[in-house]
């Protein structure tokens, strides 16, 4: 009943008797209670309305918020709505260009069309089926790049359940793909890594026991032996196995130091020829023992000095050089070459390269070629031997010079090995090789080798100096020159050859030369070969051979020989260390104090430096070295300190000397003091296994004046006796 009909009943039966008074409040009651339920209609319509258009705001926030591109359509399949991440992500900007038009026509615009056509496909699937749809697909963006998609599209259905169209989500996984990708990639780098680590340690453990077992078993061979010749073999078997030992640990130290970013380079001027002949000179018994061929070639634009690390320099040259020969059969060659690439200012930039004829490198072996713990494969570590370390801190060193590494080869062929470095010309070059004043007019010179690369190496150094020279590239062939052009002034012969070798050659032309002739020949014959000269020497100055060259050539070493075979000295004959004990290394008159734990090693050094005259005095520990020193401190005139030692290391006996020696000098006079007596502070040189960068810092922090590494290498020992006792 409506409220204004209850209103006019009650007026009514007011009109009449009070009897219908009850029937009067019961409608009124009536009437309350209408209005009661229209009131509570009116305000819950009100929060519907309210609550609707609450949802309808939060609804748009969520989807403008969304980071998935959502797009509205109706059961045309016209856009009626999309998102602020569909305009971003599909790189359209205007929603009124898109608003209205069908599915196919909007992403036509803005994809490929092949792509458009197959997701339409899904939709129209959706849309009749009324069923939602969930697939992942891929579309090229217009810069190549492939960007992946989670899609769903869910149908819209009224409450009668009749199809209104659809929703369609894009859910871009691109990222999560790439980052899933990398992750499985890393796995897999990760396993490999370990692998490679776990067959590096089983390989670790063959490469230093091996040497051990040598070392243990030829001393006791060496111990029951009465036999001289036997103690010297089992010595030098030991020596050998020290040296591979030696270079196991440096590999793994020096990889322990690029691990930890603790790899440093010390730049100083350096001969870089004098630098090339002490690697070559290390390699060249191993190229002997195999009778390879091996030559070196330096580009005469490369500046006599350069300023790098000559030391670190080396090391790679020495790693690469002797993977050559190591990988090279028997007779085989190998080819040392380095070349000025470009001069930019005071820039040089020069390329090192070693060829070989070895066994060569697959393309899939060489992307892990310069890994850590890596070689070619499991087996060349096992037929070879190495630790898989070399040309990782190769390939460290020449990145910290500024250059790079990189390998050329094709298996079973051989390989070549080069790199770069950054480098400037350094002091002290020389001018010429030759002293001044020296005369090749009319110098004529016979090279006779059966390697063209070395006859040719020949004519275009001396073709520099204006002379003379031929070549032959056998016995048979020089004779016939020497026959038909008369005697050379030099010969330079190769001792193995095909045919007739350099011995019976030099005895060809010495038999021919002595006879009918009145005096002795002038001409001199200098044998060239790879060989030790001490196994031909006999041989060789029987048949008259005056001198002799060792391969691989060097031009310093050639010119060197030439000046002095016309009388003259060479400039830089005075630049070479002749490491030999000489004159200048006898030390009768002088002291040193050996601060040293180890009896062995306090051994060794006395052992080594008998033959100089050198007094020593030992001690066995810091504490009892200062002792030793502050009751007689002008006896000593040089201190070797080990810095690990019980009671008192060497950093702090070396502290407390210099504090010592302070106080003595303390209100001395200068001017009062004998020129032999001067109150200078000793020298003291750190002789230990630490020789890291920060421990050599450390050690002259300390106040030692240098430093020695261990094992102890007897003419680093030497330089620093001269050094120091010869100022």
């Amino acid at each position: 009943m409506q409220e204004d009909d209850l209103i006019q009943q009650i007026e009514a039966l007011q009109k009449q008797d009070r009897k219908n008074k009850r029937e009067i409040q019961q409608l009124r009651g009536t009437l309350e209670l209408e209005r009661q339920v229209a009131t509570a209609k009116a305000n819950q319509q009100t929060t519907r309305t309210s609550e609707q258009r609450d949802r309808e705001k939060y609804m748009k926030l969520l989807l403008e918020n969304c980071p998935d591109s959502i797009l509205l359509l109706d059961k045309t399949n016209r856009l009626i709505y999309c998102t602020e991440f569909f305009l971003k992500n599909f790189q359209t900007i205007n929603t009124d260009l898109i608003y209205g038009h069908t599915f196919q026509e909007v992403f036509n615009l803005i994809v490929d069309s092949q792509w458009v056509e197959a997701i339409y496909l899904k939709l129209k699937e959706v849309v009749n089926s009324n069923t939602p749809i969930k697939f992942e697909d891929t579309r090229i963006a217009e810069d190549g790049t492939p960007l992946k998609y989670i899609i769903q599209i869910n149908p819209m259905v009224n409450s009668e359940g009749e199809n209104e169209g659809a929703m369609m989500l894009f859910h871009d996984i691109t990222e999560i793909e790439r980052a899933r990708e990398e992750a499985v990639i890393a796995r897999d780098e990760a396993e490999r890594a370990s692998a490679a680590k776990g067959a590096f340690l089983a390989n670790m453990s063959h490469e230093m026991r091996t040497p051990m077992n040598a070392i243990i078993g030829m001393t006791a061979i060496a111990k029951k032996s009465q036999e001289l010749d036997k103690k010297n073999y089992c010595l030098k078997k030991i020596e050998d196995a020290s040296n591979h030992l030696l270079g196991v640990i440096n590999d793994i130290l020096d990889m322990s130091k690029i691990e930890a970013n603790k790899l440093e380079l010390s730049f100083d001027s350096f001969n870089f020829e004098k630098m090339l002949q002490k690697v070559v000179n290390v390699i060249n018994f191993k190229v002997d023992e195999k009778h390879q061929e091996f030559a070196v070639h330096i580009d005469d634009k490369i500046p006599k000095t350069l300023i790098s690390d000559d030391q670190r320099l080396a090391q790679v040259i020495a790693n690469l050089l002797s993977n050559a020969v190591k990988f090279t059969p028997e007779r085989g060659s190998v080819i040392l070459n380095a070349c000025l690439e470009k001069q930019e200012g005071k820039i040089f930039t020069v390329r090192i390269s070693v060829t070989d004829t070895g066994i060569g490198i697959s393309e899939e072996q060489q992307k892990k070629l310069f890994s850590s713990f890596q070689q070619a494969d499991g087996s060349t570590s096992r037929k070879f031997g190495g630790t898989g370390l070399g040309l990782a801190i190769s390939k460290r060193i020449v990145e910290m010079m500024g250059g790079r590494i990189w390998i050329d080869s094709e298996e079973g062929k051989g390989s070549t090995f080069s790199f770069i470095i950054e480098t400037e010309k350094g002091t002290d070059e020389l001018h010429s090789l030759l002293a001044e004043g020296v005369n090749f007019h009319n110098l004529r010179i016979l090279v006779v080798d059966d390697t063209p690369d070395i006859c040719e190496y020949f004519k275009d150094l001396v073709s520099h100096h204006h002379i003379a020279c031929d070549t032959a590239p056998g016995g048979e062939e020089a004779c016939s020159l020497i026959e038909k052009n008369g005697f050379y002034d030099i010969y330079f012969v190769d001792w193995k050859m095909p045919g007739m070798d350099g011995v019976a050659l030099s005895r060809w032309i010495r038999e021919h030369e002595s006879a009918g002739a009145s005096v002795p020949p002038k001409s001199v014959v200098i044998m060239i070969s790879a060989a030790d000269w001490n196994s031909i020497e006999k041989e060789a100055k029987d048949v008259g051979v005056n001198k002799f060259l060792p391969k691989p050539l060097f031009q310093s070493n050639i010119m060197d020989c030439i000046v002095e075979c016309l009388g003259k000295e060479s400039i830089i004959a005075a630049e070479r260390a002749d490491q030999d004990l000489s004159a200048e290394d006898h030390f009768e008159d002088y002291h040193m104090l050996l601060a040293e734990d180890v009896e062995i090693n306090r051994e060794i050094v006395i052992t080594l430096l008998e033959p100089t005259g050198l007094k020593i005095d030992c001690a066995e520990n810091g504490s009892k070295a200062l002792e030793m020193f502050r009751s007689d401190p002008d006896k000593y005139q040089l201190i070797f300190m080990d810095v690990q030692m019980p009671e008192m290391d060497g950093y702090e006996a070396t502290s407390k000397i210099r504090a010592f020696e302070a106080e003595r000098f303390e209100g001395l006079e200068f001017a009062s003091q004998t020129p032999q007596k001067k109150l200078t502070p000793v020298p003291i040189i750190a002789m230990t296994a630490n020789v890291f960068r920060e421990d050599v810092e450390r050690c002259l922090a300390s106040g030692m004046n240098d430093h020695v590494g261990k094992p102890l290498d007897i003419n680093e020992v030497l330089d620093k006796l001269r050094s120091y006792l010869r100022k």
